[in-house]
C-alpha cells in the first residue's frame, strides 16, 4: 500500500508524538479503530485495545497487529475496568470509539445501543477523571448528533437533537463530554464525523461494503433507503489520521478541551450518486435495487469542517475519488482471498 504523502495532508501526526506514548483505543476491532490502531503502532506508540468480543477477522486480531498491542478483555460499560487499565498501562491518551454504530441495530434494540453509547461513554470519562496520568481523551460523536437541522451544512454551533435511539445515543454522549470537560475540566475534545466507509468494514448491509460485494458477485446492489438521502462519506484512513491530529493537538493545547470538530471532505452526495460512482470505479452497469424499506432516515446531513481546517490546520488526504478506488482495491483483494482476515493493507 502506497503512504499518504505528508506534503498534502496536514492531518498526518508526527512520529515523534507518538513514540513509546501509552495510548487506550476502545472499539479496536472496529472499522475506525483498526485503521487508528494500525497508525500509532506505525509511529512507535504502546497502544492497549480494549476488546470485548472476538473478532478474528478484524485488523486488530486477525492480523499482525495482535502481536503488537496489548488486549485488555472486557465491556467499555465496567468501569472499574477502565480504571485498572488506565492505572496499570500508565495512559496518557484515550481515543474512545467504542460503540454500537449501526442505525438499523439501534432502532431494533435501544437498551444495548443506550447502555453502550451513553453508559459506555461516562464509565470511560469517570474512570480518566479518577486517573490522574490521562492528559487528551478524543471522543467519538457523529454528525447524527446534530439530529435533523433546518440549516445545511452543519456546524459545530448548532444544537444537539437526536430523535431516534441511535441519533439520541450520539447525542448524549457528546453532551455528557461537554459535562466532563466543562465541569471537571477534563482534557476532552469531540469529534463529529459522517459516514466512515474503507477496506475492513465487513458489515455487509452498510451501503459501500454491501455494494462492492454485490457487484463482485455479478449481483445488483440493493439500496435499504429511496436513494434520494444526502449524505457525508468520509474515508476511514482519513478519518483515523484526523482522530491522531487531534489528540495530538489537544496534548499540546490546553484551550482545546471542550472543544467540537467535524471532520468532513465538504462533499455531499446522495446514496444514488455514491453508489453511481462506486458502480463506475468496479467498471460496471448494473442497476441499483431500491427498496425503500429504511425507516428513521434523516433526509439531508452533510457538514461543515471549516472550523477544523481553521483552527487545526486539518485537510483530508484523499480525494472522494481515491478513496474509492482504495476501497474497492481493498475489497477486491479481500474477497479474493476467501477465508483470508481483514487485518492486510490494499494490494
Amino acid at each position: 500500500m502506497t503512504e499518504p504523502s505528508k506534503a498534502r495532508s496536514s492531518g498526518e501526526a508526527s512520529q515523534g508524538f507518538w513514540l513509546d506514548r501509552p495510548v487506550l483505543v476502545t472499539g479496536a476491532t472496529g472499522l475506525v479503530g483498526g485503521w487508528v490502531v494500525r497508525r500509532l503502532v506505525e509511529r512507535g506508540a504502546h497502544v492497549v485495545c480494549l476488546v470485548r468480543d472476538r473478532v478474528p477477522r478484524s485488523f486488530v486480531l486477525g492480523s499482525e497487529l495482535r502481536e503488537r498491542v496489548d488486549l485488555v478483555h472486557g465491556d467499555v460499560c465496567d468501569q472499574a475496568l477502565l480504571e485498572r487499565a488506565l492505572g496499570e498501562y500508565e495512559i496518557d491518551c484515550v481515543l474512545h470509539l467504542a460503540a454500537q454504530t449501526i442505525v438499523g441495530v439501534a432502532n431494533a434494540n435501544p437498551v444495548s445501543t443506550f447502555e453502550s453509547n451513553i453508559r459506555g461513554t461516562w464509565a470511560l470519562l469517570e474512570a480518566a477523571r479518577r486517573s490522574p496520568r490521562v492528559e487528551a481523551i478524543v471522543i467519538a460523536s457523529s454528525d447524527k448528533a446534530y439530529g435533523s437541522q433546518p440549516i445545511q451544512p452543519y456546524d459545530e454551533d448548532m444544537p444537539l437533537q437526536g430523535n431516534h435511539p441511535y441519533d439520541v445515543s450520539k447525542s448524549c454522549a457528546d453532551l455528557i463530554a461537554q459535562t466532563y470537560a466543562e465541569t471537571y475540566k477534563l482534557p476532552v475534545v469531540i469529534t463529529r464525523c459522517g459516514n466512515f466507509f474503507g477496506g475492513g468494514d465487513l458489515n455487509w448491509n452498510r451501503l459501500i461494503p454491501g455494494t462492492i460485494r454485490s457487484v463482485l458477485r455479478g449481483q445488483r446492489p440493493v439500496i435499504r433507503s429511496d436513494g434520494k438521502s444526502v449524505r457525508d462519506y468520509f474515508y476511514v484512513e482519513d478519518g483515523a489520521l484526523a482522530y491522531l491530529h487531534l489528540a495530538q493537538r489537544l496534548r499540546e493545547d490546553r484551550g482545546l478541551i471542550g472543544e467540537s470538530f467535524n471532520f468532513s471532505n465538504e462533499q455531499k452526495l446522495t446514496v444514488l450518486e455514491l453508489t453511481d460512482r462506486l458502480l463506475k470505479v468496479l467498471d460496471s452497469d448494473l442497476e441499483p435495487d431500491v427498496r425503500n424499506t429504511a425507516t428513521h432516515e434523516i433526509p439531508i446531513q452533510h457538514l461543515s469542517a471549516a472550523k477544523a481546517r481553521r483552527v487545526l490546520d486539518w485537510a483530508p488526504t484523499f480525494a472522494l475519488e481515491e478513496s474509492l478506488e482504495r476501497t474497492v482495491a481493498w475489497y477486491r483483494d479481500f474477497l479474493a482471498s476467501g477465508d483470508r482476515s481483514a487485518g492486510g493493507e490494499h494490494p
